[in-house]
């Protein structure tokens, strides 16, 4: 094999490079930093992103010790009670065994009655936090109706459902139908404000690309805001079925439907093994529903 070199790189008769790079130690020649340059600021701000606040950091850490220690002190809060209190908590759980099935038709029928409350309730409420997130998110929804929307969310959700129950006990009389109306209610605060967020979090290209063409603002929230947050919604939405089983049960002890009157019933009569084939037919229904919950997420995530 024969090498050429072209005598515009080399300098004098030594055939010796004076445009390419130096020769390293072993004879080849070293090859250019290919290492990505940053100029100051980008790296002030990448390195930035792992600095530790440390003056907010060390004035915030005593701060948050202090509150700690007094919602502590506040709220009576004492690891020695609790240890002494162990042994009747023993005794307690003691008195549910064995359990008692045999009113299990009554258990049953007033578990279908809480899981049919559980499905009304969770659709309406559903519904009703849909279009209530329309008006509380900043992507869709003016100021004017932003602002008063949020404030009827926030005070839908500082009521108690047992607050609505009442309410709607005393309106429609003692029943199932008063509970899922104190829990398509209650859907309106919390899962409203969570379904509005999921909307408001969607990726912004094609809703700016579906303005520009100029589509309507029902078209954006059509094709551009809810089949990006379409799952989310959807997860939601079994997370809210699954709290208004677990809350049916509550407001049963108000009369408003379910197993939570019999449950409440058994406590007062002292009917340890009748409460707990109850209780252990809650934790059956809530696990079932919990897995099939799951199952339904990861097909559509």
């Amino acid at each position: 094999m024969t090498l050429t070199t072209d005598p515009r790189s080399t300098d004098g008769p030594a055939g010796r490079s004076t445009d390419g790079p130096a020769a390293g130690p072993g004879g080849k020649a070293d090859r250019p930093s290919t290492r990505p340059t940053l100029d100051a600021g980008e790296r002030s701000r990448l390195e930035r992103a792992f600095r530790i606040p440390r003056a907010r950091f060390l004035i915030g850490l005593p701060i948050a010790a202090l509150l700690l220690i007094w919602s502590f002190n506040g709220a009576e809060f004492n690891f020695i009670k609790l240890g002494d209190g162990a042994v009747n908590m023993g005794e307690f759980l003691s008195r549910l065994f064995p359990p008692d099935f045999s009113k299990i038709g009554t258990i049953l029928a007033l578990l279908l009655e809480t899981f049919q409350m559980a499905v009304v309730g969770t659709v309406l409420g559903a519904v009703l936090s849909l279009l209530a997130a329309f008006g509380a998110s900043s992507n869709i929804a003016p100021k004017w109706v932003y602002y008063p929307t949020r404030w009827v969310m926030n005070i839908i959700r500082s009521v108690p459902d047992l607050v609505f129950a009442l309410m709607f006990v005393s309106a429609v009389g003692l029943g199932p139908f008063a509970g899922i109306l104190a829990m398509a209610l209650g859907s309106i605060g919390s899962i409203g404000k969570i379904f509005a967020e999921a909307m408001e979090q969607v990726d912004r290209g094609p809703v700016v690309a579906m303005e520009a063409v100029g589509a309507s603002k029902r078209q954006v929230i059509q094709y551009g805001i809810l089949p990006q947050s379409a799952p989310l919604l959807t997860s939601y939405t079994l997370l809210l079925f699954e709290g208004n089983v677990r809350g049916a049960t509550i407001l049963g002890l108000v009369g408003a439907g379910g197993i939570g009157l019999e449950l409440t019933t058994a406590m007062r009569m002292y009917d340890y093994g009748h409460l707990s084939a109850i209780i252990i037919c809650i934790i059956v229904l809530v696990t079932a529903i919990d897995q099939g919950s799951a199952l339904i997420r990861r097909r559509i995530t």
